[in-house]
């Protein structure tokens, strides 16, 4: 993949002006009300099955938390198939994987993206134990330690219908928002998947409906926030 065509997929970065642009800075904001008497810092993002958009959802939502001055950090914790060092063009050698198998130290698996207050975690080399690792008390100390450094940590996972990553990972975030491809995903599978969130007692913040069409001369891609997953 080329820089241009992973940077195409950064909508809030290539166009900040444009309508898709502002309806990410809509779910940011919405996201930052969602709570009133507990902070929301960490956030992970999934959808039901693959190839919603939940990969390129939370990467232009991170840029979105970023152009409000705040200090961002996006994990990749999808470590059976991981995109963000694709997405923002930077190495892959050290992440997630290699912080908590203890290979690296986390200011060596820390990356700078080239947008202001945002960092980023890639996945690290794809482990053999990606759900053993997430529910591990590596990660949750991980997480505590990044939560002194950074105001938002947002955590991009697998599919929840299809492994177990996404519900362990939603255990250890403040939120979730679930992406779902409405010309893609039945009903039931996006019924399922919230209901796997909730075997877990996640919170789920939202849906993201993606893929909305609209009227011929508007944007053809539509995200919505609906609070409290309705």
């Amino acid at each position: 993949m080329s820089q241009s065509e992973s940077r195409r997929r950064l909508i809030t970065v290539v166009n900040p002006r444009s309508p898709v642009s502002e309806t990410y800075r809509t779910l940011r904001t919405n996201i930052e009300f969602a709570s009133v008497d507990e902070a929301l810092q960490v956030i992970m993002v999934s959808s039901a099955g693959p190839g919603e958009g939940k990969s390129t959802t939370i990467a232009n939502l991170a840029v979105a938390f970023s152009q409000s001055d705040r200090k961002v950090l996006l994990i990749d914790a999808d470590m059976r198939k991981p995109t963000a060092h694709k997405s923002f063009q930077i190495s892959n050698r050290f992440g997630l994987s290699s912080v908590i198998s203890q290979q690296c130290t986390l200011q060596e698996a820390l990356q700078s993206s080239d947008i202001p207050n945002l960092d980023i975690m890639t996945s690290g080399p794809i482990p053999p134990n990606p759900a053993e690792m997430l529910a591990s008390k590596r990660m949750t100390a991980l997480l505590d330690e990044l939560k002194g450094i950074y105001d938002i940590v947002l955590i991009d996972t697998p599919p929840l219908l299809a492994v177990t990553d996404a519900q362990i990972a939603s255990a250890k975030s403040d939120g979730v928002v679930l992406v779902v491809d409405q010309g893609r995903v039945k009903r039931q599978f996006a019924q399922r998947a919230i209901q796997n969130l909730q075997n877990v007692n996640a919170r789920i913040l939202g849906v993201v409906l993606n893929n909305v069409k609209r009227r011929s001369n508007e944007e053809a891609y539509y995200y919505y926030y609906g609070a409290d997953g309705k």
